[in-house]
């Protein structure tokens, strides 16, 4: 990810129902600027989108709604059991996100903003670990983990564990972070948590 230099990249990433969001959400009361890769993802591929046109070519017309957008659902069910359909597919996505990250970071920069922070959950999966200047890890216990799982989506203990398994272990990526941030507490716990933190690692911006 090229970025102009007077821009620090914070690249804001963790496992999944570890709280990426609310974490991102309180940066951005500080005034902080949150870049989310899943909504630049959502943009690659809208309607009319050359992305969408590759997708539709590789997969077929079914992978279409009604309206014309993506089943985001219907392709997720096909390339989760398929490596080869995931990378396909990755091949497609990954270049245009990166393309439109870029964009906003630049336009951030013509803003005067010294830093941004890019959410992506799959940052250090991707191989974008390079692409920005540290990286901020979001996790919490095992328990907590799979509890908040199992509620957010309504689903049962066993197919908690097998998503959660699916992924990296918060425990590898947190040897990533510069900064890990434990939300496994209250919201107001980590609340207090983030601010003890953007106080310490964002003076010096």
């Amino acid at each position: 990810m090229t970025s102009p230099k007077s821009v620090r990249i914070i690249g804001l990433t963790g496992g999944i129902a570890t709280g990426k969001s609310a974490v991102a959400r309180f940066l951005e009361e500080q005034g902080a600027v949150v870049i989310d890769a899943d909504k630049l993802a959502r943009e690659a591929v809208c309607p009319g989108a050359r992305a969408l046109e590759r997708i539709v070519a590789l997969f077929g017309e079914d992978m279409l709604l009604p309206d014309g957008s993506l089943d985001r659902k219907r392709l997720g069910r096909e390339v989760f059991a398929d490596s080869d359909k995931r990378r396909q597919l990755e091949e497609i996505l990954h270049p245009e996100i990166r393309r439109l990250a870029e964009e906003r970071i630049a336009a951030m920069a013509a803003e005067g903003h010294q830093v941004v922070f890019y959410m992506a959950p799959l940052l250090i999966e991707s191989g974008a670990v390079d692409r920005v200047d540290e990286i901020w890890v979001v996790t919490v216990s095992p328990d907590v983990q799979r509890e908040r799982l199992m509620f957010r989506d309504g689903i049962g203990r066993e197919e908690a564990e097998r998503i959660i398994a699916s992924q990296m272990p918060l425990a590898e990526k947190e040897r990533h972070g510069k900064v890990v941030i434990d939300n496994s507490g209250t919201l107001e716990q980590t609340r207090r948590l983030l601010a003890g933190i953007w106080t310490k690692e964002t003076g010096e911006y």
